[in-house]
Parts: structure tokens; C-alpha cells; sequence
């Protein structure tokens, strides 16, 4: 493969990483209505015969944001700050996008936060009473962060070695 598509591959896959960074940060911002909105969709669709336990948990998160919503509006400042790092962070990886040699830690950094979801997700999950098949899908979120970035990271390797080719 030559220099110029490994460059292209790495910044497809650091694309699609900054993408998902973005629209997850776009996503924390709404999520009072985000939910109600999943659980009217469950509600109207098969889901709520085929997997009634996901729909319940959807509906009682759903109600517990709505519930603290109202009382307590100040809480979801928090899930703004979420919102906030995972806009942070998929502007940290630009760096990465414009030159993937020099700024190659960014790309190690993240599949590093990528692992540490499992265990944060595990432990916090189960310590905030999230049920085991939510706490799954949490960690799909590293797991599908860093297919790409452990790819960038491989190619970029490889051009680091190979800056002609």
C-alpha cells in the first residue's frame, strides 16, 4: 500500500472515531427527551413483547430523568459536561487527522480510554445497579472505539516505518 492510501485509511478511521465522538456529545445534551422519545418508539414497536425487560429499564430511566428533571433541573449539568468531554475529545483527535505520525499518542491515548470503559462500565455499573446487558452495550462503545483506532495505529506505525511507500 502506498504512503498516500495508508494516510487516507488512517484518516478514514480516525473520521469515523471523531464522528461517533461528536454525535455522542450532540446525544448527552437531550437525553430527557431522547428517552422519552426511545420509550414511546419501544412502546409502538414489537420490542416491548420481544425483550420487556430492556423496555422496562428504558421506561424507568426514562421516568427517573423526567422525575429529576423537574425537581432537580441542575443535575443534568453533569450529563452537559459529558456532552462537553466527548466534544473535547474528538476535537483532541485532529491531531491525529492532520499529521498521524507525530501526533500517534493521541491515537495510543485512545485506545487506552477505549479499554478502560470495560472496566469503568463493570465496576460503576454494577455498583450503580445498571443491569448487565446495558452495562454490555456500554462497553460496545470501546470496543467499536478502538476497531478504528487500533487500525489507525497499525498504519500509522506503518508509515512512520515506510514514509515513502
Amino acid at each position: 500500500m502506498s504512503a498516500r492510501r495508508t494516510l487516507l485509511w488512517i484518516r478514514v478511521c480516525i473520521g469515523i472515531l471523531i464522528f461517533g465522538l461528536f454525535v455522542s456529545g450532540i446525544t448527552a445534551f437531550p437525553l430527557r427527551e431522547e428517552l422519552a422519545l426511545g420509550s414511546d418508539v419501544l412502546h409502538a414497536s414489537p420490542a416491548s413483547g420481544w425483550f420487556p425487560e430492556a423496555v422496562a429499564w428504558v421506561d424507568r430511566v426514562s421516568h427517573a430523568l423526567t422525575d429529576v428533571g423537574t425537581r432537580y433541573p441542575f443535575i443534568a449539568y453533569g450529563t452537559d459536561w459529558l456532552a462537553y468531554a466527548h466534544l473535547v475529545l474528538a476535537v483532541v483527535f485532529l491531531g491525529p487527522l492532520v499529521d498521524p505520525v507525530r501526533n500517534i499518542w493521541v491515537t495510543q491515548f485512545g485506545v487506552i480510554a477505549c479499554a478502560g470503559i470495560i472496566p469503568l462500565a463493570l465496576i460503576a455499573g454494577g455498583i450503580r445497579g445498571i443491569p448487565l446487558g446495558w452495562q454490555l452495550i456500554d462497553m460496545s462503545f470501546g470496543v467499536l472505539g478502538a476497531i478504528p483506532l487500533v487500525i489507525a495505529w497499525r498504519l500509522t506505525r506503518r508509515l512512520e516505518r515506510h514514509p515513502d511507500r
